[in-house]
């Protein structure tokens, strides 16, 4: 064998690894995306859960607090809006729409206050438990999809993914961070 057929050799071999290793770094940032992707579907599938139990609490409070008509319907307006913001798939409007949402629950935990039998009313409790449940699923879809972006995140910011996350336009994804104090806690549910 020559010399000139080696040095062939190992230039086709080195090709070889580095396109292995670029198609794996792109299918790695493909894989990662897929995963940020799939993680807020995640936190919009327990929304949906959510917002399907808002109208029976509405319903329920309206039985016991027929002039709090005003409070009930910022609830409802605020559930209305939380689904379009998140079908959007925008994260700065899913934040907005879930602040209003959880100002409009601490309304109605206002009222709930206001009327002992609704607070003693074992479909109400019944509701409670079912929001304070689903509020915990909330969060840990929230957790888990902050997880896969800052994976993903990463992924395309270090050497040498960086390069083919420019090349081929992996944009960086938005964190769902609670933007003020008042919105790290939890709407409160128990009465």
């Amino acid at each position: 064998m020559g010399t000139g057929l080696i040095i062939l050799i190992v230039v086709i071999i080195l090709v070889v690894i580095a396109v292995a290793v670029a198609i794996g770094m792109y299918n790695g940032l493909v894989r990662m995306r897929n995963n940020a992707r799939e993680a807020w579907a995640q936190i919009d599938t327990q929304l949906q859960r959510r917002a399907d139990l808002i109208p029976n609490l509405v319903e329920t409070v309206k039985g016991y607090a027929k002039h709090e008509s005003e409070t009930l319907q910022r609830v409802t307006d605020a559930r209305v809006a939380a689904q379009r913001a998140h079908e959007t798939g925008e994260v700065a409007d899913a934040k907005t729409a879930e602040t209003a949402y959880k100002d409009a629950m601490v309304r109605v935990n206002a009222v709930a206050e206001q009327y002992p039998d609704l607070k003693a009313s074992q479909n109400f409790l019944s509701l409670q438990e079912e929001l304070a449940t689903t509020e915990n699923k909330v969060s840990f879809a929230r957790q888990h999809y902050n997880e896969a972006v800052n994976s993903y995140n990463t992924k395309r910011e270090v050497f040498p993914s960086n390069i083919f996350a420019g090349m081929f336009n992996f944009k960086a994804a938005e964190l769902f961070e609670v933007e003020d104090e008042a919105d790290r806690r939890a709407p409160g549910v128990q009465f």
